[in-house]
């Protein structure tokens, strides 16, 4: 069973920063691109960043570049989002996603395996 288990979200004050952590099991963690999506209240799920396989492509929305870093470690299945400089508008819920695409997607439909996601709330 496939399992995606985002952690690190929680409540920052704007400027302030988070590290966004997505644990995988149940696949062969190496063999999958994956990405970051979020979901803010009345919006559609967005794409944020996403990350390939084993040579460390990367891809994000502009909105992003610059604050947003996405990594993963291998070894531990793990994917990563550190979040620097938050703003009020990054207020959302925060899902990883697994895709085997050969390409880095950032499509929701290419993604096969998501988490439950974790909220992030950035508010003075």
């Amino acid at each position: 069973q496939v399992q995606l288990v985002e952690s690190g979200g929680g409540l920052v004050q704007p400027g302030g920063s988070l590290r966004l952590s997505c644990a995988a099991s149940g696949l062969p963690f190496s063999n999958y691109n994956m990405g970051w999506f979020r979901q803010a209240p009345g919006k559609e799920r967005e794409f944020l960043a996403a990350i390939s396989r084993y040579d460390r492509n990367t891809d994000y929305v502009d909105s992003v570049k610059g604050r947003f870093t996405i990594s993963r470690d291998n070894a531990k299945n793990t994917v990563y989002l550190q979040m620097n400089s938050l703003k009020p508008e990054d207020t959302a819920v925060y899902y990883c996603a697994a895709t085997m695409k050969v390409r880095l997607g950032n499509e929701i439909p290419e993604y096969v395996y998501w988490g439950q996601g974790t909220q992030v709330t950035v508010s003075s």
